[in-house]
């Protein structure tokens, strides 16, 4: 069981036979009367997002979550193929299931399958990726780290901001939570 004020966003809970996922919580003191525990949670099973309050002193049931290394295969249409890398099975899983997922995936990359109950209820990344720079403006003689940033292009489709420094056909390192660049890869 896990208490309402120990909510945090990515916790996943059981309730009323529905699996819900934390997606943003907010612990609020009134002046003189009791705290709440505002969260907004994602139904995995249907997609709905609602807002809801609670006690802190309220209990859920706290679900069971399986990792399983995998690695991205391909895209079929609508459909991307992940190889679980310990018994080499392949699960298709469709663009809804993968989310923002999509934004940072390509071929080979290796990332986590999350499981409830044997069924497939979505991906967890790496903190950071590497990818190559498709498109930026060139960068001038004079362009330090303390200067601005300008918009570059990935090799997955993805718009970041980077430092003025970075040119077209280098590898830097992107931070897959925040979408924002990191460093430079050598």
């Amino acid at each position: 069981m896990i208490d309402a004020g120990d909510l945090r966003a990515g916790s996943t809970v059981e309730r009323g036979g529905e699996l819900l996922q934390c997606l943003d919580f907010a612990h609020i003191k009134m002046g003189r009367g009791s705290a709440i525990v505002r969260a907004k949670f994602k139904n995995l099973n249907t997609g709905a997002v609602t807002e809801e309050t609670f006690r802190p002193e309220e209990k859920f049931s706290r679900a069971r979550i399986e990792r399983a290394q995998a690695q991205y295969l391909y895209r079929d249409g609508d459909t991307h193929v992940m190889m679980d890398t310990a018994t080499y099975d392949q699960v298709p899983l469709g663009d809804e299931l993968l989310g923002d997922a999509l934004r940072w995936l390509k071929e080979n990359d290796s990332l986590y399958l999350l499981s409830h109950e044997g069924r497939v209820i979505g991906v967890e990344l790496p903190i950071t990726v590497d990818l190559e720079v498709t498109y930026t403006e060139p960068g001038f003689k004079g362009d330090t780290a303390t200067g601005g940033t300008k918009p570059a292009t990935l090799e997955t489709g993805v718009s970041v901001d980077v430092p003025l420094f970075v040119n077209q056909g280098e590898r830097i390192r992107v931070d897959t939570r925040t979408g924002r660049y990191m460093e430079r890869v050598t």
